[in-house]
């Protein structure tokens, strides 16, 4: 696998779609929609110039400000839905080559143009990108079968373009792939000793952190 960079870029805006008048397609507003941008964008600590949520209670934010997603996985999207999906497909800011969440660790930081971003959790998939491909099952296939992408916050503002490298510049965490973390969220739910480990870990988001942190009920001892 060669380096790392960032094969397109996209941003896009809240917009409310559906049809009132259609019980079968009821109104929802998201920002999934991305398109694909050219030339230099700034990023700026919450999100990219030109980017918005929706749902701030659950999108967005300081730990979410940038979704990167792996252009590796789109041929087997692409066979599963039977179309082909323009990059953004997944909602994704950053469609990036050469990384996957075998690959990427919470807590690595990146030079990507003039600014510096870090991995702070795995990304978790709801039902809006089940709706926007009209394939019900799709978020938790994303989730079994850990394609999910993964969220970066922003260590120093810059700009950044399509074709440039990501560097890295620190992997304190080699032992947190994204891979794994998703797995202990998803599917070892009973591994409680390395979920407390986790837990204890101050780079991963705080919204994952207390997730994590339910699991151990004020009248049991971590392990």
């Amino acid at each position: 696998m060669g380096s790392p960079s960032l094969h397109s870029l996209q941003v896009g805006l809240p917009r409310t779609l559906g049809d009132p008048h259609n019980p079968r397609e009821r109104p929802w507003t998201t920002g999934f929609y991305k398109e694909a941008i050219t030339g230099p964008v700034a990023l700026s600590r919450l999100n990219l110039a030109g980017d918005g949520q929706a749902d701030l209670t659950k999108h967005g934010g300081v730990d979410k400000a940038v979704l990167a997603y792996s252009r590796d996985h789109y041929p087997y999207w692409q066979e599963q839905i039977g179309r082909v999906l323009p990059y953004g497909a997944f909602g994704e800011n950053l469609t990036i080559t050469n990384q996957t969440e075998e690959t990427v660790c919470v807590g690595d930081s990146y030079r990507l143009g003039t600014a510096i971003i870090q991995v702070s959790q795995p990304r978790q998939p709801c039902w809006k990108l089940s709706r926007r491909w009209r394939r019900d099952s799709l978020a938790q296939e994303v989730i079994a079968n850990g394609k999910t992408g993964w969220y970066c916050r922003v260590l120093e503002e810059g700009m950044m373009e399509t074709g440039q490298e990501l560097i890295l510049l620190e992997r304190p965490l080699p032992e947190w792939a994204i891979a794994r973390v998703n797995y202990l969220m998803h599917r070892d739910r009973q591994n409680l000793a390395d979920t407390w480990k986790l837990v204890q870990c101050p780079l991963l988001s705080q919204s994952w952190r207390q997730q994590l942190q339910k699991r151990f009920p004020p009248d049991k001892t971590p392990p």
